[in-house]
C-alpha cells in the first residue's frame, strides 16, 4: 500500500503543474485519478465488487481534436489479484491506455460547456503484470489489450473538472491468475476492470500573437507584430476607450469607434464637436440632429416631429391643402378658410358649416346661421298654432280653420326656401296608442290641405307625437286644451 500512496503523491505533484483542456480554446488537459482495479478469469470474478478494494492510481493527459473527439492517454498502477484462487495470486499491474473519447457534449446533442458531459471511449492498451519475489512467478508478463468504457466529466470550476469513468480491458492473454487450460471448455483470458474518479485541469498557455502574454491573460490576442503593448497584451491606449492611440482621433479623451475614438454622446457616429445635437442621435445631413418623420425639418424646429409635413408649415402637414396646417386646422380634412381655423363656410356668413344649421343660406349667428324668419310669418304660425281646430275625436279640420291655413299656404308659396314641419299633439285622455294615431292623422290632414292648395309635398313633413310632449298640465281642462294642438315650424 505504501508504494501506491507514493505513486498517488507523485501524480498530484505532476498534475498541479499543469491545467486541463477539453475545448477548442483549451486543447490540452492533464490530471490524476484513483479508484479500484478488479479481476475476472478462471479463478473468479471481482467485477463491480469492492471487498476487498484493490486500489489503483494514475495520471492522464488529453488532447482536444474536435467537438466530437478527444484523444486520451492514461498511465496507472494498482494491485491485481484474487484471494479465493488456488493457488491465490496477487501482484502489481502497470497499465498504459491510449483511447479515443467520443463526447456527447459536441454542440449538437449537448452544449460543449455543459456542466455534466457524458462520453464513451475505445482504444488500445498495454498492461505489465508482476508478482512479488516471494511468489512463484516473478517474471513480468506483458499483455496487449483493448479498453472500452464510459464516463462523465463534471465541471467544478473554470479550469477544473471531475472525471468519473469505468474502463473494461479485453485482453489477448491468460497470464495473470496462473491458470490456463488450453482446449478446455470454460477457459477464458484474464480480464480486468478499472473504476476511477479523477481531477483534470486545463492547460492554457497559448500565445497567438507572440507578444509574450499568454492568451489566457491576453486581452488582445491578435495584436499585430511590432506594436507596443501594455501589461494586458493590448496596444497602448492612453484614454482607455478601446481604440489604440494610432487610430484614435481624440487620443486624450475617451470616445467610441464609430466617431474614430472621439466622444459621441448620442451614438449617431458624429463626434460631439461636430454635432449640432450632441445629445440626440441624428444624421450627418442634418449636422447630427434627428428628423424622426424624415420631412427635412429637424425635430427641434419641427412643430409636428412625428408626422411628415412641409417646411413652410414648420414641418406640419396640410392634408386638405387649404393653407392651414393640420395642427391648427379644426377641419383638417375639409378645405376651409384661414380666418375660420381652416373650416369651410359654404354660404359665407362667417359661421363654419359644422356649426351652421343652414350651411347653404346666409343667416346670423343668433339664428344658428339660418335666415331670420319674417315677423309676419311668425304671426301666421302663431295664429295657426292657436286657431287650427278639428272635429272632436276626429282628423277632420273644421271649416273655421281654413282661413288660418290659407295664410300658411301663402307664406309657403311666397317663400320657396322654407320647409315646414307639421307636428300633431293630444292631451292624455284616453288610450295612448289611439292618441298617437289621432295626432298623426291630424298632422296628415293639415299636410293634405296644404298640398291641395299647391304647396309641394317635398317641402312638408308631418309627425304625430300623441300625448308625449305636453306644453301645459293635463290635470285641468284649460291645460288639456292647450296640449291638443298642431305646431308649425319653419325649417331650411
Amino acid at each position: 500500500m505504501k508504494k501506491y500512496v507514493l505513486a498517488a503523491a507523485a501524480c498530484c505533484l505532476f498534475a498541479v503543474a499543469g491545467l486541463n483542456a477539453q475545448s477548442a480554446e483549451k486543447k490540452w488537459g492533464i490530471g490524476l485519478y484513483g479508484g479500484a482495479l478488479q479481476y475476472r478469469g478462471e479463478a473468479g470474478d471481482e467485477f463491480f465488487k469492492f471487498d476487498p478494494i484493490r486500489p489503483t492510481f494514475g495520471i492522464t493527459a488529453a488532447r482536444y481534436i474536435n467537438p466530437w473527439i478527444d484523444l486520451v492517454g492514461d498511465f496507472g498502477i494498482g494491485g491485481l489479484g484474487y484471494a479465493g484462487a488456488i493457488p491465490a495470486f496477487s501482484g502489481d499491474l502497470y497499465n498504459f491506455d491510449f483511447v479515443a473519447r467520443i463526447k456527447f457534449n459536441n454542440g449538437k446533442w449537448l452544449k460543449e460547456n455543459t456542466l455534466i458531459a457524458p462520453y464513451v471511449f475505445i482504444g488500445v492498451g498495454d498492461a505489465i503484470y508482476r508478482e512479488p519475489r516471494y511468489l512463484p512467478r516473478t517474471n513480468a508478463t506483458v499483455d496487449f489489450n483493448f479498453p472500452v468504457g464510459a464516463g462523465l466529466r463534471v465541471r467544478l470550476a473554470n479550469n477544473v473538472n471531475l472525471r468519473v469513468q469505468t474502463a473494461y480491458h479485453w485482453t489477448l492473454t491468460d497470464t495473470y491468475d496462473g491458470i490456463s487450460r488450453p482446449g478446455v471448455s470454460g477457459n477464458q483470458n484474464d480480464q480486468f476492470l478499472t473504476t476511477t474518479v479523477g481531477l483534470i485541469f486545463n492547460i492554457d498557455r497559448k500565445d497567438t500573437d507572440k507578444d509574450g502574454v499568454y492568451d489566457k491573460f491576453d486581452k488582445c490576442p491578435n495584436t499585430p507584430p511590432g506594436v507596443k503593448i501594455d501589461t494586458k497584451g493590448c496596444p497602448l491606449d492612453k484614454d482607455q476607450d478601446g481604440i489604440v492611440d494610432a487610430d484614435d482621433a481624440c487620443p486624450d479623451v475617451a470616445g467610441v469607434a464609430s466617431a474614430k475614438g472621439c466622444p459621441d454622446a448620442d451614438g449617431d457616429g458624429i463626434k460631439d464637436s461636430d454635432d449640432a445635437c450632441p445629445n440626440n442621435a441624428g444624421e450627418a445631413k442634418n449636422n447630427g440632429c434627428p428628423d424622426k418623420d424624415g420631412d427635412g425639418v429637424i425635430d427641434k424646429d419641427d412643430r409636428c416631429p412625428d408626422v411628415a409635413g412641409d417646411a413652410k408649415f414648420n414641418g406640419c402637414p396640410d392634408t386638405d391643402g387649404d393653407g392651414t396646417p393640420d395642427i391648427d386646422d379644426k377641419c383638417p380634412k375639409e378645405r376651409g378658410r384661414p380666418n375660420l381655423a381652416g373650416c369651410p363656410d359654404s354660404d359665407g356668413d362667417g359661421i363654419i358649416n359644422s356649426e351652421d344649421k343652414c350651411p347653404n343660406q346666409v343667416g346670423p349667428r343668433s339664428n344658428s346661421g339660418c335666415p331670420e324668419i319674417k315677423e309676419e310669418t311668425k304671426q301666421v304660425l302663431a295664429q295657426a298654432l292657436a286657431g287650427v281646430q278639428f272635429e272632436t275625436g276626429k282628423d277632420v279640420i273644421k271649416k273655421s280653420s281654413y282661413a288660418i291655413l290659407d295664410n300658411v299656404v301663402k307664406v309657403m308659396l311666397e317663400n320657396p326656401e322654407y320647409k315646414l314641419s307639421i307636428e300633431g299633439h293630444t292631451d292624455n285622455q284616453g288610450d295612448d296608442a289611439k292618441n298617437l294615431d289621432l295626432s298623426q292623422r291630424r298632422a296628415n290632414a293639415v299636410m293634405k290641405y296644404l298640398t291641395d292648395k299647391g304647396v309641394d309635398a317635398k317641402r312638408l313633413r308631418a309627425t304625430g307625437y300623441g300625448e308625449t310632449k305636453p306644453v301645459e298640465t293635463n290635470d285641468t281642462p284649460a291645460g288639456r286644451a292647450k296640449n291638443r294642438r298642431v305646431e308649425f315650424k319653419i325649417e331650411f
